[in-house]
């Protein structure tokens, strides 16, 4: 058994555990391939492919210690910005992640075009004697690092509770009747709002209950009409009647 560990972005990745599972929110020091690192448990057990094992329940002063190698972390993380600054390279570096032995660095960056950031590689690896790797990031995971705000006026979903990326589609928007104009139905990283997704299945269960727009559909007493528009949220559907008035009817007074 596993249980689900999150640490920087929305992606889960799973570790399995001997014995007793770590209390859910509480933080574990796992064992990845690039070594010890703290994260946070955010799933009740379950089989899941592993990334590698949970070794122990973080003590005080393995969170002392990740909170220090956050802030060589950060030293770096502006070292780096500066340096692609310099030279020109457009790259964002979104953070830079120590294991727990301070000795290998996770770079994680985006970039719009293929960039070639091996020379800082060596740099970093000359100047702090760490052990380098670097990650690419997608428009997602950056707003999950570096912090949005939603259209709802919240901190984004990416960067607080969400624990994955589920697919989104426009049909989900369309169940929704939501408009389809991509300035109302994306996030700030550009992508489909990840609260369609989280939101459609309640979308799904109301509009079994009512006809399809543009079906044919009477009411009890006998008023009939093609179905212009559909309410999921109210239960109804708006009638466009042959003499071409609209008549809104709950779904309890439909035949």
């Amino acid at each position: 058994m596993t249980v689900g560990v999150r640490f920087r972005t929305p992606t889960l990745r799973y570790f399995r555990f001997q014995g007793e599972p770590p209390p859910l929110d509480s933080f574990v020091v796992v064992r990845t391939p690039r070594g010890l690192e703290v994260g946070k448990v955010r799933t009740p057990p379950r089989k899941a492919p592993e990334a590698g094992e949970v070794v122990r329940l973080a003590s005080k002063e393995d969170l002392d210690r990740a909170a220090r190698l956050r802030a060589k972390g950060e030293e770096i993380l502006f070292y780096l910005r500066a340096r692609l600054k310099e030279e020109g390279v457009q790259a964002k570096v979104l953070g830079c992640d120590l294991t727990l032995d301070g000795r290998h660095l996770l770079v994680h960056y985006a970039a719009s075009e293929r960039v070639n950031l091996r020379p800082f590689g060596a740099e970093l690896a000359r100047t702090f004697g760490l052990r380098v790797e670097f990650q690419a990031e997608g428009p997602r995971e950056e707003a999950g690092y570096l912090g949005t705000l939603g259209a709802c006026g919240m901190e984004s979903c990416c960067s607080t509770w969400l624990q994955g990326f589920a697919p989104v589609s426009i049909r989900m928007a369309r169940d929704q009747q939501l408009p389809l104009s991509p300035d109302k139905i994306s996030g700030p990283c550009g992508r489909l709002l990840c609260c369609l997704a989280y939101e459609h299945p309640v979308y799904q269960e109301l509009l079994k209950e009512l006809p399809k727009k543009n079906a044919r559909a009477c009411t009890r007493e006998g008023v009939c009409g093609k179905v212009q528009k559909v309410n999921p949220l109210k239960g109804t559907v708006e009638l466009l009647l042959e003499e071409g008035k609209i008549l809104e009817v709950p779904k309890e007074e439909l035949e």
